[in-house]
């Protein structure tokens, strides 16, 4: 391993051990900066804002929201490196980060959701399981990787809850519906044995009783889309994204919604659940004290 290598793997340590970032952050942010650090054939202690700035002229095939994020990544390892005494600046300081609009995801109907939930054949224990998988997604409002990695010692079927851990290894619980609860019962009574211990506690299981992946979850969600002819882009974040939006509009609080979403701020739940000004308006103005 180079010089380089060896710094972005203390870096990556860093990330995963002392800030507590979850895996799949800490992957994303150490590619970046390889992919940089290739391209730029720069020591990390030689880099500067303008090598900065030049690298994104050359990729112009990233988006906005990708230079942002790349930008982020970047921040974050030189202020490391000066923590570390490595150096005396952040070469990003000086670089303007592009100009983003307000992103909002592809929201489903309630209908839509239904038509994709009867897609489903359930003639097949995968086919009980995936109905499980997208009961949970939308109507417990998890991430795919909390999905992933849910216990069954943290799905509590008769009190009508689960424990999620999330980002930052932060834990919440989060209430668990009928439709949702039998969902899961019907696949317990057909999930496959794991192929070792170490898949004991895990609840979603593959054909050969292995954890089920991320990608094999994205690719569920966007067959059964499909199958129940619908045509918008859709991830298992739709349905997080449709069920905090459904939940707004009939009659949520948006600090709930927050605390079940796992979300830090509540500006976050609110950009998510794309509230219009005329809601808030009504909603601040019906219980004004100066009416």
């Amino acid at each position: 391993m180079d010089l380089t290598g060896k710094i972005i793997s203390d870096y990556s340590d860093y990330l995963r051990i002392e800030r507590a970032m979850s895996p799949n952050t800490v992957a994303s942010y150490v590619s970046d900066l390889q992919e940089f650090f290739d391209i730029m054939s720069l020591q990390p202690a030689e880099v500067a804002s303008d090598d900065i700035v030049a690298y994104l002229g050359k990729r112009k095939d990233i988006s906005k929201r990708s230079q942002a994020r790349l930008l982020s990544a970047m921040n974050s390892f030189f202020r490391w490196l000066i923590i570390e005494g490595e150096r005396k600046d952040n070469p990003v300081d000086a670089v303007d980060s592009p100009k983003l609009g307000r992103y909002l995801p592809e929201v489903l109907s309630e209908d839509e959701v239904s038509a994709i939930m009867d897609s489903v054949d359930l003639s097949a224990w995968t086919g009980k399981r995936d109905r499980a998988i997208l009961e949970v997604l939308y109507g417990c409002g998890l991430r795919v990787s909390e999905a992933v990695g849910l216990k069954i010692s943290f799905v509590y079927l008769d009190e009508h809850f689960v424990r999620v851990v999330g980002k930052g290894n932060k834990e919440r619980v989060v209430p668990l519906g009928n439709m949702a609860a039998d969902a899961i019962k019907n696949y317990l009574a057909l999930r496959p044995e794991p192929y070792s211990s170490e898949y004991d506690d895990i609840l979603f299981l593959n054909k050969f009783g292995k954890s089920l992946s991320r990608i094999s979850m994205f690719n569920m969600v966007k067959k059964q889309a499909m199958l129940a002819g619908i045509h918008k882009e859709i991830s298992p974040h739709t349905l997080r994204h449709s069920f905090a939006t459904h939940l707004i509009e009939h009659g949520a609080d948006l600090r709930v919604v927050q605390d079940m979403l796992g979300h830090e701020s509540i500006l976050t739940t609110e950009i998510y659940t794309h509230i219009d000004s005329s809601t808030w308006q009504r909603n601040i103005l019906s219980h004004h004290p100066r009416g």
